[in-house]
């Protein structure tokens, strides 16, 4: 079960860059810059891939896993407890 989740995670980091590659050419033409797309995913349990790690290194700023990982499980219960109610 685990590795199924973390093989349709890595499929969507690769459906995210490339759902923004037609964004990032039209940056670069209108502002002359290096856009990056940069697919922060997290799934609903908390789960994230491999290169999660990497990704949030390259935004600026200081960003905890665990943090982000507890944002993503407490917005999910949050959704539960809306629908089950």
């Amino acid at each position: 079960m685990i590795m199924i989740i973390i093989i349709i995670i890595i499929i969507k980091d690769a459906e995210k860059i490339l759902k923004y590659k037609d964004l990032t050419i039209e940056t670069q033409r209108m502002w002359n810059v290096k856009p990056k797309v940069i697919p922060v995913i997290i799934g609903a349990t908390g789960t994230v891939s491999e290169s999660f790690r990497k990704y949030v290194s390259n935004i600026p700023g200081k960003h905890e896993v665990k943090e982000l990982q507890k944002t993503a499980i407490l917005g999910t219960a949050h959704i539960l407890r809306k629908v089950l109610m």
